[in-house]
């Protein structure tokens, strides 16, 4: 896969545009794991690559090379083409499915682990200094510093990152599977008292700050801006008790940012809304190291 990538010669950004001309999603982040050796790709996701780069009449050829992995048939063994096999690369070396299969498992098991700590100290567990969690014990006076993850409050296991809209063209702020955001980061730059720009970087397409649309077919949707200096404001505000983690945010003469329609599933945009006491405008901020 790497190879084929490179003779497209397209970044990301462009694979996951093609991609969506097809009808497909390839979020960038996802694709970024699999070309690592990460992650088997998922064969919805393997087809929307392939097409992307311009080999779509091999895509049953690919398929049917992922399937052999799964089963163990060690078709990445077969050579450099890609179009004779699905190579997955973990560092310099490459693995054969029982391999890859058992790497998967045990990246699995640990990220269970991370989850249950993580989700005790989210649940009134104890913090301590140097634990990761926030700069400051009070919640209400200090967010987290650094790379953090802002996850809306209804849906577990997702955070706010890039995504598609039905009825906008460009990239959209949207919920997603939190592990899945990589190698994007998203950081809270602050602008005096509780006020911050949303930054979100990505190694291959740089920076980009929120703003919240105000008209045109994307308006209430936030969309990554290069110029973070033309970009929308939010004031970050407690919305829960002394350490919840919970937080509102708002664009001054606007409303807050929500969870359309308190959409749980994957890829519901953000929206900016009238301000409501409702659980879909609420979102744990918190650091992602």
């Amino acid at each position: 896969m790497r190879e084929l990538k490179e003779r497209a010669g397209l970044t990301y950004r462009q694979l996951e545009e093609r991609a969506a001309e097809h009808g497909g999603v390839l979020p960038r982040s996802t694709l970024a794991d699999v070309l690592r050796g990460r992650t088997l790709p998922r064969p919805e996701l393997l087809t929307a690559f392939v097409q992307a780069c311009g080999d779509g009449e091999r895509v049953a050829q690919w398929l049917a090379a992922r399937d052999g992995l799964v089963r163990g048939e060690g078709t990445a063994e077969k050579g450099p083409d890609p179009r004779r096999g699905v190579r997955v690369h973990l560092g310099a070396r490459v693995f054969t499915a029982p391999v890859l299969l058992a790497s998967v498992v045990l990246v699995a098991l640990l990220a269970a682990a991370v989850w249950a700590l993580v989700s005790f100290r989210e649940d009134g567990g104890s913090k301590g200094e140097g634990g990761g969690g926030l700069a400051a014990a009070d919640a209400r006076s200090e967010l987290p510093e650094g790379h953090v993850q802002i996850r809306p409050a209804l849906a577990n296991g997702l955070c706010l990152t890039d995504g598609h809209s039905s009825r906008y063209k460009s990239l959209v702020a949207a919920q997603r599977p939190c592990d899945e955001v990589a190698p994007q980061e998203t950081t809270l730059v602050p602008l005096g008292g509780n006020t911050f720009r949303i930054r979100w970087y990505h190694p291959d397409h740089g920076s980009g700050c929120l703003t919240a649309l105000v008209e045109g077919p994307g308006s209430g949707l936030l969309e990554p801006w290069d110029d973070c200096g033309k970009t929308t404001p939010f004031r970050i505000a407690p919305a829960g008790p002394d350490g919840s983690l919970r937080y509102s945010l708002r664009v001054d003469g606007r409303g807050c940012v929500a969870i359309g329609d308190a959409d749980t599933s994957e890829g519901a945009e953000a929206v900016v809304e009238p301000c409501r006491p409702k659980d879909s405008q609420v979102f744990v901020i918190r650091s992602a190291r």
